[in-house]
């Protein structure tokens, strides 16, 4: 889950800064993470609902001693967000069947021993169309680039100016509504880490920083709008959407990603066909 109202910020001085035990709970916390989403990959089919695939991700969360953060966190009512093509984010699982074609990212956040490990990636559904698979190829090398950018004395735009750079060069847009946060014995903490470039808001990072990047990237236009419900947001011109997302920290010399997969299955087409 992303933190969407980003006026709330703290001052860059009460951004927390964490020590080499933090580090080490957030690598345990971070490969169960990616184990769990390297766990879905021969589910998302043809035919198999997101409703059956949360239920398999809360059942691997509880069995490995962990609690599925998403879990009625502001009264949302299950394990995972799964948002399927025009979905940006927070899309919520349900019976509905995926169809061949789709593109699905699925997000889930685990607390274990009381830490937060954040991430999510894009899943192809059987036979997906080229202009899909490009997105979510473009949106995978924009995190790469964001996460590239950190390292001690550089900012919070930096990071945000290797993905928009990026994301437009390739003709695609950068949403504004949703961004990454610091995170740790929180679920969303400082610092904010937009995914564009804003002059009023630009944090020097510092070692022992832990926060997501996830940047959500559109086919169309960036402007999106939540539904009903209160959560599924959706591009405005139904457009397709795609995000991937790491928790990183920043260390002495750079970066650590603590949600890399084990399998090697962080970027796409890892499922296709």
């Amino acid at each position: 889950m992303t933190e969407t109202n980003v006026m709330e910020r703290k001052r860059a001085n009460e951004i927390p800064l964490h020590g080499p035990e933090a580090f080490e709970a957030m690598r345990r916390v971070g490969r169960l993470t990616a184990e769990c989403l390297d766990l879905l990959v021969d589910k998302v089919q043809p035919g198999v609902s997101t409703d059956a695939i949360d239920k398999l991700a809360f059942e691997f969360i509880r069995d490995h001693g962990a609690y599925p953060a998403c879990l009625h966190y502001r009264g949302y009512t299950k394990t995972t967000c799964t948002s399927i093509n025009h979905v940006v984010c927070h899309g919520i699982p349900n019976e509905k069947p995926l169809r061949d074609g789709d593109i699905v990212n699925i997000d889930v956040t685990l607390i274990l021993d009381g830490w937060h490990g954040d991430s999510s990636r894009m899943y192809y559904v059987g036979e997906v169309a080229r202009r899909a698979q490009r997105l979510c190829e473009i949106t995978y090398e924009c995190l790469l680039r964001g996460i590239a950018a950190v390292r001690p004395g550089a900012t919070t735009n930096d990071i945000g100016a290797a993905i928009q750079t990026y994301a437009e060069a390739e003709r695609c847009s950068v949403v504004r509504d949703f961004c990454g946060h610091g995170l740790g014995r929180v679920f969303h903490d400082s610092p904010t880490i937009l995914h564009y470039v804003e002059p009023a808001y630009n944090v020097e990072l510092r070692p022992g920083m832990l926060f997501t990047i996830e940047p959500m990237i559109n086919l169309g236009r960036p402007q999106v709008k939540v539904l009903s419900d209160g959560w599924t947001a959706v591009t405005r011109d139904r457009s397709l959407s795609a995000q991937f997302e790491h928790t990183v920290g920043v260390t002495e010399t750079g970066v650590e990603i603590f949600t890399l997969s084990p399998k090697g299955y962080d970027k796409p087409p890892f499922n296709l066909g």
